[in-house]
């Protein structure tokens, strides 16, 4: 873990953005203060209905039957659940039991998968038997000591209720959220209770009022998903409302059957809604707001909603830093709809001679499970480097204009440039790979794939999909567009001109 000087650390005590509360504590004030608050996952394949209370108990008796198993402070528990109860489940008795808590998107393949099973070696692995490509690999979670498989013996883990939260340091991890980026494998950021209990009132002090019955889509495998899930209704006491897939109609009949708002998120979204055929103008009033972020925000995107009557705000973050800056809803227009916003309470911002944005703040994460990542992006004075250039107007505000990491942002997932590189090199037609970000009016974007060839004939994209399919690859990080070239665009020293590539997807 990196070093936070201590005057940093005082600072935040000081002026309370931590406090010795954890994870556990405040879920068990919350939840005692709110029992009978509504509980719903709206599915078609595992749909459930109940309060706070009955999840809570359900998390109790897994945090007993895991204790019995010698699962307790410090130790790893890790899932990989849709947007179902059970993820709540098994969140808050991690929580309780004072372990830490590993969630995983469930779209990952088994190669992921596998590399952060190994990676932090969990003692408790819960998982779903099947849901959409997801399914239940046995072989993957085999060195796991103890596997709850829901659909088939999650029950199994049952014990009896674990009562009240086990002690643990606040200042100690309570979670590892993996994200890729441009390293070949996924990266584990690590935050402590207390930077993700700042993060976590951040997050909240945001929120318009109006969004108390706001439906969650966002995979709660997503450190931002599960925050905005599984805490901050808790400790509002307002209800939960999950959906575990995304399907625009579905959505928008939710909207009219249980009065649900869509409060924002990624572009997409938004955009799907207003664009399907059920769309309808009553549907605005649930639609007041929409805080955009995860992905960059088209001008042509902020119009519209605006044209329409929506209050635009967006914001930037990571995993790492989850909360740097947000325009807040009551922002002047020009700052809502064309910048990402300025720093939030508690957060430092500054941009090198290059444009990079420097950030720290008590919501920074403690670090990386990989060292040599934490001693590459964090210094000695608490600085984390981004890789995320920006200019600053003069009252503050941060406009993103590029991104030194090679990272494509689709729908809110970060795809790792050189982890699909590396499995185009593996095509043996393929000599030399590049994967850019292109434009993609409703994800974002989406990758696009440079090949040199070694011989011919030139794969198709269906060639490259299918092989990329029997590697184990998710099937949101394959390329969506494949161009082939004799050479690439290169620097003097022999490196590709990335820039370049970008340059010529987006003239298309």
């Amino acid at each position: 873990m990196r070093t936070i000087p201590a005057e940093l650390a005082e600072r935040y005590e000081a002026e309370g953005w931590w406090t010795r509360d954890t994870i556990g504590d405040l879920l068990q004030r919350g939840l005692a203060a709110a029992p009978d608050t509504t509980f719903r996952v709206h599915s078609s394949v595992r749909p459930w209905s109940g309060t706070f209370g009955d999840v809570e108990h359900l998390a109790r008796r897994l945090a007993g039957g895991l204790r019995e198993r010698g699962v307790g402070p410090g130790d790893v528990v890790a899932f990989q659940l849709p947007n179902w109860m059970e993820a709540a489940a098994v969140f808050w008795a991690s929580s309780f039991l004072g372990a830490v808590v590993v969630p995983i998107v469930h779209i990952y393949g088994r190669k992921e998968v596998g590399y952060i099973l190994d990676a932090v070696k969990p003692k408790a692995f819960v998982t779903a038997e099947r849901f959409g490509r997801l399914e239940h690999d046995p072989a993957v979670s085999a060195h796991v000591p103890h596997v709850g498989v829901v659909g088939r013996d999650f029950d199994d883990l049952l014990g009896d209720p674990l009562p009240g939260v086990l002690p643990v340091d606040p200042a100690g991890p309570a979670l590892i959220s993996f994200t890729s980026g441009t390293t070949r494998d996924p990266k584990g950021v690590v935050h402590s209770h207390q930077t993700l209990g700042c993060e976590t009132r951040q997050l909240a002090d945001r929120y318009p009022p109006e969004l108390a019955r706001q439906l969650t889509s966002a995979p709660v495998g997503h450190f931002i998903g599960m925050v905005g899930a599984f805490l901050i209704p808790v400790l509002g006491g307002t209800p939960i409302h999950l959906a575990d897939a995304w399907d625009p109609g579905r959505v928008l009949a939710l909207m009219d059957s249980d009065d649900l708002i869509v409060g924002g998120g990624v572009p997409y979204y938004i955009t799907s809604l207003l664009d399907h055929p059920d769309f309808a103008d009553r549907h605005l009033r649930q639609m007041k707001y929409a805080g955009l972020g995860g992905a960059p925000v088209p001008t042509a995107v902020t119009s519209r909603l605006t044209d329409l009557g929506i209050i635009v705000y967006r914001s930037y973050g990571s995993t790492e830093h989850p909360s740097m800056t947000a325009a807040h809803y009551t922002a002047p227009r020009d700052k809502r709809l064309h910048t990402d916003g300025k720093a939030l309470p508690g957060v430092e911002l500054r941009l090198t001679d290059d444009g990079e944005i420097l950030s720290r703040g008590p919501d920074l994460c403690l670090g990386y499970t990989d060292d040599t990542l934490t001693e590459r992006v964090f210094d000695a004075d608490g600085w984390y480097h981004t890789g995320d250039i920006a200019v600053m107007d003069d009252d503050g505000y941060i406009t993103i204009t590029d991104r030194k990491s090679d990272i494509i942002i689709r729908g809110g997932e970060n795809i790792s440039a050189l982890e699909v590189e590396e499995m185009l090199l593996t095509l043996p037609s393929v000599a030399e790979a590049a994967v850019v970000a292109a434009p993609d009016e409703r994800l974002g974007e989406h990758a696009a794939a440079f090949v040199r060839l070694k011989e011919t004939p030139a794969p198709t994209l269906d060639d490259v999909r299918a092989h990329l399919e029997a590697k184990g690859l998710a099937r949101q990080k394959w390329p969506e567009e494949l161009h082939v070239l004799d050479d690439f665009p290169r620097t003097p020293s022999g490196k590709v001109r990335k820039y370049v590539l970008r340059g010529s997807v987006r003239a298309r």
